[in-house]
This record gives structure tokens, sequence and C-alpha cells, in this order.
């Protein structure tokens, strides 16, 4: 059954909240349905959990958004910290190699876990409310989540990259495990590094997708999805800032080479294999099953009210 709203909706511009979002339940003053049971399949509940996650993202706060995106932007940071420990550690063998990968996953697990706000997670929850009401507005609020995410995960990288190279944190054979690691990514054409980046935003949206479902097995999850990105050596806008970012402040790398060849190709990369692949796809086969349902109910509802008459 749908749930009613029992407190007013905030106003836009409100000092504690963000802008509302255009959709059908807000309109009606309801919230969206969730139960399975009052959908027309397991793959719609989900679809329409994702979508209430996303509304209540979009209406966030600015402010709160940007400390959050800090927040994972530093937290991400510890994939090339762990992915560096091990390679430093390890013997040079054909195992290290798998072995160290692991290290990747950890910053995505600590960031999905703690609930932080990391751009690769937000091409797929953000965009469905968007898709499901495609109006201006609701297209205008999900680029500013966008930027303010966008901007606040590179700047934690930036934070982090620097104070692995200020602060005396780590031995020298890690830093030069860093510096190895770091200059793998940029190996990488722009061409190689955009399509890396569109397979990684697939990896990543199929993850949040199947998220809801996942229970306890979450960090499993987590692990399996980005274990699958660190070994196919697919790019990713976040973690690879921190790695290109550090090469930046050690002097090994120019400012203007993580914008080109790195950034803007997989930027773009995420986005296209985030949205307009998994995203778009998913949200058009749920689309046509609601629509469904909904043509359906409507008919009930008239065969209702004629009998009763």
């Amino acid at each position: 059954m749908i749930n009613r709203r029992d407190n007013p909706a905030p106003t836009q511009g409100s000092p504690s909240h963000g802008p509302r979002v255009d959709s059908k339940e807000s309109e009606q003053g309801t919230e969206i349905e969730t139960d399975e049971h009052n959908l027309p399949s397991r793959a719609a509940a989900t679809h329409e959990q994702i979508r209430m996650e996303g509304e209540k993202e979009l209406e966030r706060d600015s402010l709160a958004l940007m400390w959050s995106a800090i927040a994972a932007g530093l937290s991400i940071s510890a994939s090339l910290v762990t992915k560096g420990i091990l390679h430093a550690r390890l013997a040079d063998t054909p195992a290290r190699f798998f072995i160290e990968n692991l290290g990747y996953t950890v910053g995505f697990i600590i960031v999905i876990m703690a609930r932080q706000q990391l751009f690769t997670e937000n091409t797929v929850t953000a965009v469905l409310p968007v898709m499901h009401k495609p109006t201006a507005k609701n297209f205008a609020i999900l680029f500013r989540l966008w930027g303010v995410v966008l901007a606040g995960n590179v700047v934690g990288a930036a934070c982090a990259s620097l104070a692995f190279i200020a602060m005396p944190l780590f031995t020298p054979e890690v830093m030069q495990a860093f510096q190895q690691i770091s200059q793998e990514v940029m190996e990488k054409t722009p061409g190689e590094m955009f399509v890396g980046g569109v397979v990684s935003g697939w990896l990543i949206a199929t993850m949040v997708w199947m998220l809801p479902g996942a229970g306890s097995a979450k960090i499993w999850l987590i692990l399996l999805m980005t274990y699958l990105v660190a070994i196919g050596n697919l790019t990713h806008i976040v973690v690879g800032s921190v790695e290109v970012l550090y090469l930046v402040f050690s002097g090994a790398l120019p400012w203007q080479q993580f914008i080109w060849p790195f950034a803007l190709p997989t930027l773009a990369g995420n986005i296209i294999g985030g949205t307009f692949i998994f995203a778009l796809i998913s949200h058009a086969q749920i689309r046509n099953d609601l629509s469904h349902a909904r043509k359906n109910g409507k008919q009930d509802r008239q065969t209702t009210h004629k009998a009763a008459k």
C-alpha cells in the first residue's frame, strides 16, 4: 500500500533541504511504491527502491553532498594505499597481480558501506528519477548533484595524494609502488581510457542495481564487482584521480595531463557506461512493466466502478 506523506514537503530553497524533484508521487503527496507484492516484478521493486534513494540524494543540501563527496575522495585513496603496500611487500610472481588487486576493492568497500557520495554510484542512482520524469528542472538538479559530488571527490582525492607525498606515512618501497601503479594508468591512450571507463561504469552500475537484494552479502558483492574493475585494468574517475594526482604532486606529470588524456575520457566513459548503457536499458524494461501494471490497474478500477453502478 502506498504511504501518504505525513509532513508537508519542504519548500525549494529551504536551508535544511535541497530542491524538490519533479515526480508523480511528489505531485500526489505519496511515497514511491517499493513493495514487491504490489509491483509487476522483483526487478520493478529494485528499480523503484533505487529511484527512491535517487530522489533522496537529489534533494540533499549541496553542502552536505560536498562534505560527503570529499570524505569519499579521501576514503577511496585506501584502494591505492592497500594495493601499493601489497605490491611492495609481495614477491614479484604471477600471483602478485591477482593478490595486490584485492587491495583495489578496499576503498570502494569503505565508501559504499559508509554511505559516502561516490560519483560513479550517482550515474545510476540519481539518474533513475530523471528518466522517470525527464523535466528541465530534474536535469538541472541532476547536473547540480553530479557537479558537487565530482568536485568533492576530486578535492578529497587531491588531499589524499598530497598527504601521501608531504607526510612521512609510508616507506620508500611503498612510495615507489604508488609511483609504479600510477604510471600504469597513464600508459593508456585517451581511447583506451574512454573504453575502460565505459566498462567500469557499467560494472559499478550493475553493482548498485544488485545491492538492494544483496542483504548481508553486500561486502562480497562490492569486492567481486570492483575486483573485476581492478584485474581488467579499467579506468575509474575517482580512484584514477588519486593515482594521477599523486604523479602531478610528485612532479612526475604536468597537471594538464590530469585533464587530458586522463580525466575527460574517463569521466565520459564512466557516465556513458553507467547511465546511457545500464541505467537507460534497465529503466526501459521496467518502465514497460510499470506502464502495463498501471494500465491494467486503471482498467480494473473502471470495471469495478461500472459494476458498482
